[in-house]
């Protein structure tokens, strides 16, 4: 290890002729990049993205798809997921309606220590994006409609007991830790956003990019922030058409 330090901090700091011819080299290396005439890479690009699509889309419908569809307890017409297994650990219900993509690698984990039947309920025409993760100690349901962005984070139990000798022994949430998480009809909540245990979000809201949801929010309101706070109100929106 000496010697291999020695030899680095020879070419890197040494004035001798070696040294310097060896950091041109290097310099030059890192510098170098070739010509791209179109011609040449726009043919090699659309058979690049024509192989990269058509094996996404094979992997997506005989393999990511068919294994998700396994694990659900129901899901409705028109499921879809994106061309990457999502991470399941434990046992629990997924029930999802109709029209719903739960797209890119997201992670759901199910403790039956609390509930004999954690439940994940997902409504019609919902969107879930890359890398959410579902904690479910009771129950988390989402609504029809909502657009659920990449990277939230849904927990209706923190896992661990706040107290920190029983956090130390290891010992579990307390049962009254563990708390169903809410979501309404229509709802937009932003990347990087966390859905704390016993949360109820009402329908039509917008959560901001990168908040933590620790309290209610109400229907029709857009809220941001750690701690999330209403920032504004919303107009209700208009009837659906019957």
């Amino acid at each position: 290890m000496a010697a291999k330090q020695g030899l680095y901090r020879y070419f890197a700091l040494s004035d001798r002729w070696p040294a310097r011819f060896a950091r041109t080299g290097y310099r030059a290396l890192l510098s170098f990049s070739l010509p791209a005439p179109r011609f040449v890479t726009r043919p090699l690009l659309a058979i690049v993205v024509l192989i990269r699509s058509t094996y996404l889309t094979v992997a997506r419908i005989f393999w990511c798809e068919p294994l998700f569809k396994a694990y659900c307890k129901s899901y409705g017409k028109g499921l879809h997921t994106g061309s990457f297994l999502h991470w399941i650990q434990g046992t629990g219900d997924i029930i999802i309606g109709d029209n719903v993509t739960v797209d890119g690698r997201s992670a759901f984990f199910f403790a039956v220590r609390y509930s004999a039947n954690p439940s994940l309920i997902i409504g019609d025409g919902t969107a879930i994006g890359h890398g959410c993760s579902f904690t479910v100690g009771e129950r988390i349901t989402i609504g029809k409609n909502c657009r659920i962005a990449a990277n939230i984070h849904f927990f209706d139990s923190g896992g661990h007991p706040s107290h920190p000798e029983r956090r130390l022994a290891g010992e579990p949430a307390d049962v009254e830790d563990v708390r169903p998480i809410t979501v309404g009809d229509n709802v937009w909540i932003g990347s990087h956003s966390a859905i704390y245990p016993g949360v109820t979000i009402g329908d039509n809201s917008v959560v901001s990019l990168g908040s933590v949801v620790m309290s209610n929010v109400p229907a029709n309101a857009i809220v941001a922030g750690n701690p999330a706070r209403q920032i504004r109100s919303l107009a209700p929106a208009p009837p659906a058409p019957k």
